[in-house]
């Protein structure tokens, strides 16, 4: 509904609710369209992306675009399948499609963090027998606990972590190794401390993680590969036109070697996580870099571009930090009009998401948090990010960090906690390559189609283009290179 007689500032405050600031010339030109509405509210926010201040040039393109005839989507020849729904190869298990409730108030908050408490926790109890940090005091001996991570500091060669669960907080004293593991504790995640209670401090012989048991990865062999993409950034110009259609050839199995076509012919999915589009005022200057300066456009573009993989594919495409959905995580699955331009062999998924192929468990991230991993570890790198990835399994946390450059919604469940342990892990977001196991769960971090822009220049920011993995569940892994060969 269209509402009428509408002031600046109630515009603003329109915004604001939803995590936006709008520049006031921007809302004034909104309040003179006479289109101002809830819904007109949200679609400007999905366009901004990641932009603290939502700037006149956004919401006057906005407006351009709204006066231009929407193209029809092409009738459906079958009925659309729903978010969750079963299929007799794909099941998706978990995702947020269509369940967040969260509104941002405190008791959200208060919820979220008693639900990130409670799951990691329990996978920690049922391990080691622990004591509620309030009671820690009355055991002789060593004594295990298991709480939420406050605080983490040093003096000396000391290290302090300030632990906290549902009964109290505790000062947890670490040297020698065990200090070496707590500085690379990265806040409010969830661990388990063993060690000798000394006055009103446990000194802790031993940090337990979550971590994840091993996995029998091994025995779920599949006869079928599944291709990983990310970071397609359809609407750049520096889009990789020409390499993607070397790479549509080889699915065809008109480009390479024998070898290579009998690989191709066994491709039964591709999973692209992430940054589908390039998206709009995502950065400073973006407008520079793009090709497609509509947001709808872009995503009528990558459809197209989806089209020319071959019907018997089952192409799983989840959003990412670029796309126009929210920016907190978990990210839900793209609006019917977005979806509705994608081939029927599309299914489209939030971010995370967990689902099923053929009996092959594999967790969908786009990988935003990864940024915020290394900047805490100095030992880590984005030459090796399935080494960030290592990390997040063994803290059974997509995004463990609250706060960083990752926005996390409060909703009442974390739903970024990995308690089922997946047999693949799925990322992108950081434009490079690099696979690898841990515990028996293949690791796998996507290239991306897209050349380095201007702002990645000045940045210093190095992709790795046109890098492809295709795996065997429980078999080989396979890298191909369309990009500088």
């Amino acid at each position: 509904m269209v509402i009428k007689n509408i002031d600046a500032a109630t515009v603003a405050k329109k915004f604001l609710v939803r995590g936006y600031n709008i520049d006031p010339k921007a809302a004034e030109i909104l309040c003179k369209s006479g289109l101002f509405s809830d819904e007109i509210v949200d679609k400007i926010c999905h366009i901004a992306n990641n932009g603290f201040i939502i700037e006149k040039s956004v919401v006057e393109e906005f407006l351009r675009n709204m006066s231009k005839p929407k193209p029809k989507p092409e009738p459906k020849l079958q009925e659309e399948k729903k978010i969750g729904e079963t299929s007799n190869s794909l099941k998706i298990i978990k995702d947020i499609t269509g369940k967040s409730s969260c509104q941002g108030n405190v008791e959200d908050f208060l919820m979220y963090f008693n639900s990130r408490l409670e799951k990691l926790s329990k996978i920690i109890r049922s391990r080691v027998n622990t004591t509620p940090i309030a009671y820690a005091g009355k055991v002789r001996g060593n004594v295990s606990i298991v709480g939420m991570v406050n605080e983490v500091y040093e003096r000396g060669d000391r290290c302090y972590i300030r632990l906290e669960d549902d009964t109290g907080m505790i000062t947890c004293v670490a040297t020698g190794k065990t200090a070496e593991i707590a500085r690379e504790l990265l806040g409010d995640e969830v661990i388990g401390v063993t060690g000798v209670i000394k006055g009103s401090s446990i000194y802790a012989n031993r940090i337990i993680f979550p971590d994840i048991p091993i996995n029998g990865n091994g025995e779920k062999k599949r006869d079928f590969y599944i291709v990983f993409l990310s970071d397609t950034h359809f609407g750049s110009k520096e889009f990789l036109e020409k390499e993607w259609k070397v790479f549509i050839k080889w699915l065809n199995g008109e480009v390479g070697g024998k070898r290579s076509q009998e690989l191709a012919e066994r491709v039964k999915y591709i999973i692209i996580a992430g940054d589908i589009a390039d998206g709009i005022g995502v950065y400073p200057g973006q407008e520079e870099d793009l090709a497609i300066k509509d947001i709808y456009g872009q995503y009528e573009f990558g459809a197209s571009h989806l089209e020319e993989i071959p019907k018997h594919i089952k192409v799983i495409v989840s959003p990412g930090n670029h796309d126009a959905v929210r920016q907190a995580e978990p990210q839900p699955a793209f609006d019917g009009e977005i979806r509705n331009l994608f081939p029927k062999n599309v299914e489209h998924v939030g971010n995370p998401a967990y689902v099923d192929i053929e009996g092959v468990k594999v967790l969908i991230y786009h990988g935003r948090s990864i940024d915020d991993v290394i900047s805490k570890i100095p030992r880590l790198s984005y030459d090796e990010p399935q080494k960030v990835m290592e990390e997040l399994l063994k803290r059974r946390h997509l995004s463990p960090i609250y706060g960083g450059r990752t926005p996390l919604a409060p909703e009442k469940e974390d739903h970024l906690v990995i308690e089922d342990v997946p047999d693949v892990l799925h990322c992108g977001h950081i434009h490079t390559y690099g696979t690898g196991f841990y515990r028996g769960v293949f690791m796998v971090n996507s290239s991306t189609w897209q050349a380095q822009t201007e702002f990645q220049k000045k940045v210093n920011l190095n992709p790795m283009p046109g890098n492809v993995a295709v795996y065997r569940p429980g078999g080989e892994v396979v890298r191909l290179r369309f990009y500088g060969e």
